[in-house]
C-alpha cells in the first residue's frame, strides 16, 4: 500500500474524532495558523486573497477555505480523505458557501497547469504527502509569481521525538536523511532537512520569501499539544510556516 493510500485510510478512520476534538479550536471566525491558531491577520502569510484563485491542499472540513471564500478568494479545496470532504460539504452547506472540492492525493493534483495564484496548506498535504512529489506539482499548478505557503512540524521537533511520541529536551533521531516516518497509528509523515527544502524549492522554480519559526505566545493553549509541549515550543521551534514564490 502506498503512503497516500495509507494516509487516506487513516484520515477516513480518524476524521470524525478529529473534527469533534478540534472543531471549536479551529472553527474560528477568522483564518488562523497551526497548532496554536495564530491569526493570519497578524502573520500576513497569504495577504489579500480577494479575486485570487486559491487551492488548499489537505482542506479537511474546509474551515480555512470557507473563511477565505468569504474574503473573496475563488477557492478550491483538495483532500485525500473522502470522509474529511463529507465534513467539508456539511460545513459549506451550513454557511451557504459553494466551491469545488477535489478528492485526490496532493502528490498528483488532477487540475490544469497554471490554475492558481496561491496554494497553501496548514499542517495538511506537506505533512502527510511526500514533498519531493508535492512541491513540483504545486509549481505546475501555480501561475508565474504565485505563492506557496504551508505550516508544518519543524525538523527540530521531528528529531526530538522519542519512541513514545514524546518531545524531549535532547536530540533523539538523526537529522541527516530524514524524509519519511511510518507511524504506529497507520499514518505516514514526511519531513526534510533544511538544506533539502531549500534545494527542492530552487530546482522547482521557487524563491524563499520567509520562514516563520512559530513561538506560541504566553498562555497559548492547543487541542493538538500538551502544556509541556507548548512550553518546549516556547524555547525551540516546533512549528514553522514557509512562504515561497514561483519565479515570474
Amino acid at each position: 500500500m502506498s503512503s497516500s493510500e495509507r494516509n487516506r485510510a487513516f484520515w477516513d478512520r480518524q476524521s470524525d474524532s478529529y473534527q469533534e476534538r478540534n472543531q471549536e479550536f479551529i472553527g474560528r471566525s477568522e483564518p488562523r495558523w497551526g497548532t496554536w491558531q495564530l491569526p493570519e491577520s497578524e502573520l500576513q502569510v497569504l495577504g489579500d486573497v480577494a479575486g485570487k484563485d486559491v487551492l488548499e491542499l489537505g482542506c479537511g472540513a474546509a474551515q480555512w477555505a470557507i473563511l477565505l471564500a468569504g474574503q473573496g478568494a475563488r477557492m478550491v479545496g483538495l483532500d485525500n480523505s473522502e470522509r474529511q470532504l463529507e465534513h467539508a460539504r456539511e460545513r459549506m452547506a451550513a454557511v451557504g458557501v459553494e466551491f469545488p472540492l477535489v478528492h485526490a492525493a496532493a502528490e498528483s493534483i488532477p487540475l490544469p497547469d497554471g490554475s492558481f495564484d496561491v496554494v497553501f496548506c496548514d499542517h495538511g498535504a506537506l505533512t502527510f504527502a511526500d514533498p519531493l512529489l508535492v512541491v513540483p506539482e504545486v509549481a505546475r499548478v501555480l501561475r508565474p509569481g504565485g505563492l506557496l505557503a504551508f505550516s508544518h512540524f519543524t525538523p527540530f521537533g521531528w528529531i526530538c521525538v522519542n519512541e513514545k511520541d514524546e518531545t524531549e529536551e535532547r536530540l533523539v533521531l538523526d537529522y541527516f536523511g530524514i524524509h519519511r516516518f511510518d507511524d504506529t497509528d497507520g499514518s505516514v509523515l514526511f519531513q526534510l532537512p533544511y538544506g533539502d527544502w531549500i534545494r527542492l524549492f530552487r530546482r522547482t522554480g521557487f524563491t524563499v520569501e520567509d520562514l516563520i519559526e512559530v513561538q506560541p505566545p504566553a498562555g497559548a493553549e492547543s487541542t493538538y499539544r500538551t502544556s509541556a509541549e507548548t512550553a518546549w515550543a516556547r524555547r525551540w521551534p516546533m512549528e514553522e510556516i514557509w512562504k515561497v514564490r514561483k519565479w515570474s
